[in-house]
């Protein structure tokens, strides 16, 4: 609902009590937040920090606007930042309210994904930066690994195995263990990005499977790629890391070559 102008006009002019950026260069044009997105920006400070935590439910709206000095359009303003950024949901009614949500990979890959498509990029550019991630991670992973991380990668190929008839349960599948391979780094940033990464390629992948006619070419490059999950297990259980690395790189680069020879256009289609 638009605010009304005179009460938009109030919402721009409160006085906040919460920290206001002052620092700025000389000389330079400063852009003055909002009063909104300066609340906005104290909430998600709190929910980063973990002083609000996934579940709790703010306060009332009442109480925030208390707290924070702020008319109630105000506050679903800094609301509506929230929301879009996937911090919180909003229940709206007389039993609603605002909780706290997990920060979650899966809005920034979404992001991530629609500026790629909007630049133009192909399968092949998203599965080379794969491929520039996930091998170095395999080499460390072969250096160093504990007995649960083998358990962990080998339930993962058995549940490949499970769904080898099933083409797109397969897909999710194999996913979930290249997401595994970095994850087991425990190296936040790379997981992240490899995230990201994976969840365009999830979806590039779901939409080529269900688009295939040809079941028998691929089962048989279903069969292969599993091949190659169970190998890389055994290689990274025996610590060849040179080994892992090599053939995860073949493997990433085989199935660049696959999703891009099935049709002449490999752009990006991401978009809903």
């Amino acid at each position: 609902m638009t605010e009304e102008p005179a009460v938009a006009e109030a919402a721009r002019t409160e006085t906040p009590t919460v920290p206001v950026p002052t620092r700025a260069r000389v000389g330079r044009q400063v852009r003055v937040p909002k009063t909104a997105e300066l609340v906005a920006a104290e909430l998600r400070r709190q929910i980063v920090r973990g002083e609000l935590k996934p579940g709790d439910a703010l306060p009332p709206e009442s109480g925030l606007m208390e707290q924070f000095g702020i008319s109630r359009p105000t506050l679903r303003e800094a609301f509506r930042v929230l929301e879009s950024e996937s911090l919180i949901t909003v229940r709206r009614g007389a039993h609603g309210g605002a909780r706290v949500s997990a920060p979650d990979s899966d809005v920034a890959a979404r992001f991530a994904g629609l500026i790629l498509e909007y630049r133009g990029a192909t399968l092949g550019d998203v599965y080379r930066a794969a491929a520039v991630i996930e091998p170095p991670c395999v080499r460390q992973l072969a250096a160093k690994h504990t007995a649960d991380d083998i358990k962990r990668l080998r339930d993962a190929v058995a549940a490949e195995k499970t769904v080898l008839d099933d083409p797109l349960s397969l897909v999710d599948a194999q996913d979930t263990f290249h997401a595994l391979l970095v994850e087991l780094t425990g190296n936040q940033t790379l997981i992240l990005l490899c995230g990201m990464l994976r969840n365009i390629i999830d979806r590039a992948n779901a939409s080529y499977t269900a688009a295939a006619t040809d079941a028998a070419t691929q089962k048989a490059q279903a069969l292969k790629g599993h091949r190659a999950h169970v190998r890389l297990v055994g290689l990274i259980e025996s610590g060849k890391a040179d080994e892992a690395e090599k053939l995860w790189q073949r493997h990433i680069s085989g199935a660049d070559d696959v999703v891009n020879g099935a049709g002449p256009k490999t752009v990006l289609e991401l978009i809903d």
